[in-house]
């Protein structure tokens, strides 16, 4: 019994000795709750409004860093609708399909030009001593031009009102692709304008656009008002704003993406409806710097350069390149544009970054250009006077 008893007071002074202790523990799991809370608020707060700094985005922001992206599972591709499944299906057999490459492959030269061409001349003795090896096509939008050089004539399809920065530029381009497709030898296709004249002799064009796998279409993403602004959501949802590109329109192009882009109806139709001059919000959008860009962006980005083989230059921050004059035109000048190996687009928001990438040939640094423009038809003969020297730099 005493030993019962004595349990039984053992236990019970255990419990009164014990009974402060048990408060004391009671507290720590109040203090561990409020400050996971507190810890918790922070985050939420530093993720609805992330810090600006680039090393706090790596800690703080999904939205700022692409690091912390990576390990979220990736969004479920969304399901095509019928037109674009059938439009993938169409161009990917196009692509997939090993071009028959003739005895005799040939470039196709296509002059868009509302008339004249000054430059034959100089584009005439570009031809010569290369019979065969090219065609020329000619779309003249008001004028029937009068030729000087035998190449050109003859030379014109059937051409169409084109106006600046409306889809009929988009559908005389498509126009030029069609006739030239129709002979099977040409192989390559060159979209030159009135002002355009040739940096570099025959042959170096030839081997430069023969001897790769790619088309040279500029492209890039511009976030800016000119670029990403010109977007409409009614391209959705075939077209989402992430992938609306910008690009110049002068390209050259290889012929399985001439044939995709002639079977093309659904991303032609999109721009040719939402993509023009005075648009809703008075906004201005231009198709032929934003069709073929984003349609290849969508459908072949890997297939394109990113960049334009014809130079032009921006560098007076004007609506227009600038027009090289006679005065201009020096070996100098010509030396020059022929050596740039770099490729710079400039974004039209108001950080105005410029991204700079290198001109690579078949994976190796090269020239990029291989024609220019905008030169104005004074400059003409100081041009044939200097062609054997900058073609041959």
């Amino acid at each position: 019994m005493k030993t019962s008893q004595g349990w039984r007071l053992g236990m019970k002074e255990m419990q009164i000795l014990s009974a402060p202790r048990q408060r004391a523990q009671l507290k720590k799991p109040t203090w561990i709750i409020v400050l996971v809370s507190l810890v918790s608020l922070f985050l939420i707060c530093a993720y609805v409004y992330p810090p600006q700094g680039s090393g706090a985005c790596y800690v703080f922001s999904l939205n700022g860093c692409k690091g912390l992206s990576d390990w979220l599972p990736p969004a479920p591709a969304r399901d095509l609708t019928d037109e674009e499944l059938a439009s993938h299906v169409v161009t990917n057999e196009i692509l997939n399909t090993p071009p028959i490459v003739p005895e005799n492959p040939k470039i196709a030269f296509m002059f868009l030009t509302p008339g004249a061409l000054p430059f034959e001349k100089l584009w005439d003795r570009f031809f010569q001593g290369h019979e065969g090896k090219f065609s020329v096509y000619v779309h003249a939008s008001k004028d029937k031009p009068v030729h000087f050089s035998r190449y050109f004539v003859n030379r014109e399809i059937r051409s169409d009102k084109v106006v600046w920065g409306k889809i009929s530029m988009v559908d005389a381009e498509r126009r030029l692709l069609a006739y030239a497709l129709k002979e099977t030898d040409n192989q390559h296709f060159i979209l030159l304008s009135d002002s355009c004249i040739p940096l570099r002799d025959f042959d170096y064009v030839y081997n430069y656009l023969m001897y790769t796998n790619i088309s040279f279409v500029d492209c890039f993403e511009d976030p800016g008002p000119h670029g990403s602004g010109r977007y409409s959501d009614h391209m959705l949802p075939e077209v989402e704003k992430k992938d609306f590109r910008k690009g110049a329109q002068w390209f050259t192009m290889k012929r399985q993406h001439a044939l995709a882009v002639m079977a093309d109806s659904l991303y032609y139709r999109k721009f040719k409806d939402y993509c023009r001059p005075n648009m809703e919000g008075n906004r201005n959008c231009y198709s032929d710097e934003h069709y073929l860009p984003t349609f290849f962006h969508l459908l072949d980005p890997n297939g394109i350069s990113n960049w334009s083989v014809t130079h032009v230059d921006w560098s007076e921050g004007k609506w227009h390149p600038k027009s090289y004059v006679r005065k201009d035109i020096t070996f100098e000048l010509m030396r020059n544009i022929t050596s740039i190996s770099e490729n710079v687009h400039v974004t039209s928001d108001a950080r105005k970054e410029v991204q700079i990438s290198p001109c690579l040939w078949n994976g190796n640094q090269r020239p990029c250009y291989l024609f220019a423009r905008k030169f104005l038809p004074e400059t003409l003969d100081n041009l044939l006077q200097l062609y054997l020297n900058y073609t041959s730099i």
